[in-house]
């Protein structure tokens, strides 16, 4: 049996640890391009972000797995220091897949496993919408490479959404007033729904449905921009809440999507619906199926799930800290810039 652990609100004597740690790094604000984009100046990385997650799983036996939850360094976040563990020890090995997320293969030990992830990730203080481009490019001209992004696939099924995406938004102009328009009707017609994931639910399902988790929105979202052509992915990582209120929930991971338009890819989110601020892309993919923080190729039970993410004064908060939300400078609507 091979069980997928998409996302926690969707799906849900002492051991050495192995251990990767990179040291605190001075960063710069040069450009660093990112796979799939154009190049443009890229902003100040003005803001400090905690992000991790500490899971356990129990494993009856040796059972296969990869991990995915490691940020990538791009021209809107760099890693400043990062620890990865996994404990028990076990033989570990990272690899790049092909829509470039960083992977790591291991096996899952009988008993109790520990998978910790800490960082400080550098990230610009301006909302997502001040680098939006709108310029839509017809399929024929797309880069290769973008082109696997306007297919329908299991859970972002765009080919049963046609008839309800022209009648719905044929009417607005191609780009990005269509990609907003879609962000935002599904933002107040698709109720979120704390636990109501589930893996047998594809964006059409969801449609008739009505309400589902950000899994759910970001694969709807996705969906019905591919009807269009518009080359759209996944997305998983942390969004910290910076620059609003923090709503009183345990912090996860979030899902979102991106859409391909004026040569880079573009930051939309169906489950907040207006554009956020030190958002941490962790994978990407065609659908929720590239973007697991852990694939099982077995049985292994989720015993411990925590995630945080939080702005901090770097200066003051490190990696290895115990996580404390006392030390951090958002969830108001104050930008705290250092």
């Amino acid at each position: 049996m091979i069980f997928q652990a998409f996302h926690s609100a969707f799906v849900f004597g002492r051991h050495e640890a192995v251990e990767w740690r990179l040291q605190s790094r001075s960063f710069d604000t040069k450009f660093r391009p990112m796979h799939g984009h154009s190049p443009f100046p890229a902003p100040n990385l003005d803001l400090a972000v905690r992000v991790g997650c500490e899971l356990i799983y129990e494993a009856a036996v040796d059972t296969p797995a990869l991990v995915t939850l490691k940020p990538r360094h791009d021209a809107l976040q760099y890693v400043r220091q990062e620890s990865l563990q996994f404990e028990p020890q076990a033989a570990t090995s990272e690899f790049e897949d092909d829509h470039f997320n960083i992977v790591y293969r291991t096996i899952f030990k009988r008993g109790q496993n520990l998978l910790r992830y800490d960082a400080i990730v550098m990230v610009p203080s301006l909302r997502e919408d001040s680098l939006w481009l709108d310029h839509p490019i017809s399929p024929h001209l797309l880069p290769a490479s973008m082109l696997r992004y306007t297919l329908p696939t299991r859970y972002c099924d765009s080919d049963k959404l046609l008839d309800f995406a022209w009648q719905n938004f044929g009417h607005l102009a191609h780009g990005l007033a269509r990609v907003s328009g879609i962000i935002d009707w599904l933002h107040r017609n698709i109720e979120y729904r704390t636990l109501s994931g589930s893996p047998n639910l594809s964006a059409y399902d969801i449609i008739q449905r009505g309400y589902g988790v950000c899994r759910d929105l970001a694969h709807t979202a996705v969906a019905l921009c591919r009807t269009f052509n518009l080359p759209a992915r996944y997305v998983s990582g942390y969004v910290p809440d910076i620059g609003c209120y923090d709503p009183g929930t345990p912090q996860d991971f979030h899902a979102y999507c991106e859409v391909y338009l004026g040569g880079r890819w573009q930051v939309f989110d169906a489950r907040f619906g207006e554009p956020r601020v030190g958002r941490i892309r962790i994978s990407s993919g065609y659908d929720a199926v590239n973007c697991a923080f852990t694939t099982v190729y077995g049985q292994a039970t989720l015993s411990k799930f925590e995630v945080w993410s939080y702005q901090v004064d770097p200066d003051k908060v490190s990696i290895g800290d115990a996580v404390d939300l006392s030390k951090r400078l958002c969830g108001t609507p104050e930008i705290r810039i250092l």
